[in-house]
C-alpha cells in the first residue's frame, strides 16, 4: 500500500502532459482548414497548357465540410491538396495518407484511413467530383 499512492500519484502526474496536448491544425502537405460553408460548388482553372488546376464539390459530413483540388499534369494527377477539412487530430493524420494514395492510384478508388472514416468518404466524394470535371 506504501508503494501504490506514489505510483499512483507519479502515473497522473506523467498523464498529465499527454491530456493538455493539442497537436497542430494544419498540415504542409494538406493546406489550411477553412471554415465551413454550406456552398457545394466546383470550379477549374488552367495554369499553364500542361497543367490543369481542378476543385471538387463541397461535401458536407457529420465533422465538417471536405474540399479537394486536384492538379494535372500531363493526363495525371501530380498533386492533391484538402481546400476544406474537419479541424481534428484524426483528420490532420489521414489526410497525408489519403493523399499519398490518390497520387499513388491515380483515381477516387482509395482505401479509407481507419479512425478518420466519414473524412475519408467526403474527400473520396470530392475527389471523384473533381475528377469527373477534369474528364469533362
Amino acid at each position: 500500500m506504501k508503494r501504490a499512492i506514489p505510483v499512483l500519484a507519479l502515473t497522473v502526474a506523467g498523464l498529465i502532459p499527454l491530456w493538455r496536448y493539442t497537436p497542430s491544425h494544419d498540415t504542409v502537405t494538406a493546406g489550411p482548414s477553412t471554415s465551413n460553408s454550406g456552398s457545394s460548388s466546383s470550379s477549374s482553372k488552367t495554369s499553364s497548357s500542361s497543367s490543369k488546376v481542378v476543385t471538387g464539390s463541397t461535401v458536407t459530413t457529420e465533422k465538417g465540410d471536405v474540399q479537394v483540388e486536384i492538379t494535372y499534369e500531363g493526363g495525371r494527377i501530380s498533386s492533391v491538396r484538402m481546400v476544406k477539412q474537419p479541424a481534428g487530430p484524426t483528420t490532420a493524420g489521414a489526410v497525408p495518407t489519403l493523399i499519398q494514395e490518390t497520387l499513388t492510384a491515380q483515381s477516387a478508388d482509395i482505401d479509407s484511413v481507419s479512425g478518420a472514416t466519414i473524412t475519408s468518404e467526403g474527400y473520396k466524394k470530392s475527389l471523384q467530383a473533381a475528377i469527373d470535371e477534369a474528364a469533362g
